[in-house]
Order: structure tokens, then C-alpha cells, then sequence
């Protein structure tokens, strides 16, 4: 436990943050997760600099998270990580990735198992880095988005930003 926290002694206390919703269905209005994650990213000290709803489609997706990785230094998206025809996240940005983080995918539906059996294993819930920026991918549901962020994302946010700076 000693390397841990002397590595996370250096690092940032706030990230810049963005937030994107994927979604054919939800509007700013309705997006409880995107609210979610702003407020869990708020509550622990972090700020939103990019807030966005777009389509499931891979091109405003990607223009998205363009558009955040000019400000943030974290991206979190939520929604069309699944299975369905209409679920492009994935498959969006996963080829964009610079770099990827396997060990998030495997602790989160290790975790999400824990919760709600084996449909874990249908997510596709990711995390890369996208011009020198890091974005977690996240499934839609509120309890996979606050799953995702008390147990891993906010843990660990600005000792990853702090290893990406060095």
C-alpha cells in the first residue's frame, strides 16, 4: 500500500472533467446520469469545463469527445456501450484510443457481477486515451455510472492525470 499513496501524495486534487451522454432517447433534461456523474465529479473537488447530449451515432460522438479533449483533461461518456445495433461507443472511439486501460473494463464488470450477476458481462464499458486525454467509457444506467465512479473513476482520476502529465 506504501507505493500507492506515496504516488498519490503528487497528485492533482482537481481534473478538469467533461461529460458526455449518449443517448437516441434523453435530453439535457432527462439525463440522469450525466447529472450524476457532474455532481459526483463536483462533490469530490473536480470541475466541469464540457456538458453535451448527443446522438447514439459515431459521428457526434466523436466530435464530442474532440471537442472535450480541448479543455478536459478527463472524459467520461455514458451510454451505448451495450450490445445493440444502435449501441456505437464502443466501436466508435475504441480504435481512436491511443492508448487502452483493460484493467477498467475488468474491475467494472468484475464489480458490476457483484451487483447484478452475469448481465455483466454484456457491457462493454471501456477507458483509453484520446490525444493525451483519458475517457471511461460507461454504460447508461445510473447504478453502473455511480458504480463506475465512487469505485474506480473518482478513486483514482488524478493519480492517472498525474502519471499521463510525467
Amino acid at each position: 500500500m506504501a507505493v500507492p499513496k506515496k504516488h498519490k501524495e503528487h497528485a492533482p486534487t482537481s481534473v478538469k472533467c467533461g461529460v458526455i451522454t449518449i443517448s437516441d432517447s434523453r435530453t439535457p433534461e432527462t439525463d440522469e446520469s450525466g447529472k450524476l456523474i457532474r455532481d459526483l465529479f463536483q462533490r469530490a473537488g473536480h470541475s466541469i469545463l464540457f456538458s453535451v447530449v448527443v446522438k447514439d451515432e459515431s459521428k457526434p460522438i466523436l466530435d464530442a469527445v474532440e471537442q472535450a479533449s480541448w479543455t478536459c483533461e478527463a472524459i467520461v461518456t455514458n451510454g451505448g456501450t451495450g450490445l445493440a445495433k444502435r449501441d456505437v461507443t464502443i466501436p466508435t472511439l475504441l480504435p481512436t484510443f491511443e492508448r487502452v486501460l483493460p484493467g477498467f473494463g475488468e474491475l467494472f464488470r468484475f464489480l458490476s457481477y457483484e451487483k447484478i450477476g452475469s448481465a455483466a458481462m454484456l457491457s462493454g464499458a471501456a477507458a483509453g486515451v484520446y490525444h493525451g486525454r483519458l475517457v471511461f467509457c460507461l454504460p447508461g444506467s445510473p447504478d453502473a455510472c455511480r458504480l463506475a465512479m465512487e469505485k474506480l473513476i473518482l478513486p483514482e482520476l488524478g493519480h492517472a492525470v498525474g502519471v499521463m502529465g510525467r
